[in-house]
């Protein structure tokens, strides 16, 4: 059906997509989107947009209401059914509850680098006995860990990290099983600012290398200059999607955030911004 690069399914395609929660609150209501591979796109929005709802969905935790029609609301890579053990050799993902989560277990067994990205081959939070540790999956870790600039980590213990060490892990972590992307949301939570202008740059190489980046994040700083796409949400809904010079404008931004936001950009590409007067003028 896909013959050509042209033709090929996008990383991810959404369709009218709704995600209702608890209250039967529709924390997601009728996204509709596609990202090509390749495209790396940012989704930047404030607290309670629905950006962690989103990133649920995409690494199906979540599920979208069925369509009346019985079309699926959501497809990865032209898929709607996915065994989540190979989308996840597809899609490397990281965010602050999995850094927790694996932190905290590798911590308690004082266990070093090299067997925390070792896991990533076994889906477990740790080595044990009867799971066997090929040459193959050693290489590639460090391979993995190499691509991090985390080669020095190996043999320290997770306990002993730093935030940003350990968070370099955890994506060295992903990228073992060679995935096509890496699915970040809000992955600079805890860092310091040099820790996360150097995860940013690590994320700037991996883009550059051909992995495609989608970033969930509601730091406009983090949008690093190989980002081409911007989505913004609002109330679970789309409220602008564009190319980087277009969305991030004083416009739509004061507007998304309901605040008069003064936008500047650096020779680096990077991007900051302040709340200005209540007077300011839209551009």
């Amino acid at each position: 059906m896909y013959d050509s690069p042209a033709e090929q399914p996008p990383l991810l395609h959404l369709q009218d997509a709704t995600v209702i929660k608890g209250n039967r609150q529709r924390v997601l209501d009728a996204i509709s989107l596609s990202i090509r591979e390749g495209e790396h796109t940012v989704i930047l929005g404030p607290n309670g947009s629905g950006k962690s709802s989103l990133m649920r969905l995409i690494t199906r935790q979540d599920y979208p209401l069925a369509h009346p029609d019985g079309s699926p609301a959501m497809l990865v890579y032209g898929k709607a059914r996915w065994d989540v053990f190979e989308l996840r050799s597809l899609l490397g993902i990281v965010s602050v509850d999995l850094h927790q989560v694996f932190v905290d277990s590798f911590a308690q067994r004082d266990i070093p680098g090299l067997d925390m990205v070792i896991s990533g081959f076994l889906a477990s939070t740790g080595l044990f006995p009867h799971q066997q540790v090929t040459p193959s999956m050693r290489r590639q870790a460090i391979e993995a860990l190499e691509q991090m600039e985390a080669l020095h980590l190996a043999r320290k213990s997770i306990a002993a990290m730093s935030t940003g060490e350990a968070r370099r892990l955890l994506i060295a972590r992903a990228l073992v099983h060679r995935p096509r992307a890496l699915i970040l949301d809000e992955p600079t939570t805890g860092l310091d600012l040099l820790a996360r202008q150097r995860f940013l740059e690590s994320l700037r190489t991996l883009a550059q290398r051909g992995t495609t980046i989608l970033l969930v994040t509601h730091h406009i700083e983090e949008v690093f200059p190989e980002i081409a796409r911007v989505i913004l949400l609002k109330d679970g809904r789309i409220f602008h999607d564009g190319p980087k010079p277009e969305a991030l404008s004083t416009q739509h931004l004061s507007a998304l955030y309901e605040a008069p936001i003064l936008l500047e950009q650096d020779r680096a590409g990077y991007y900051s911004a302040r709340v200005g007067e209540d007077d300011y003028q839209t551009q």
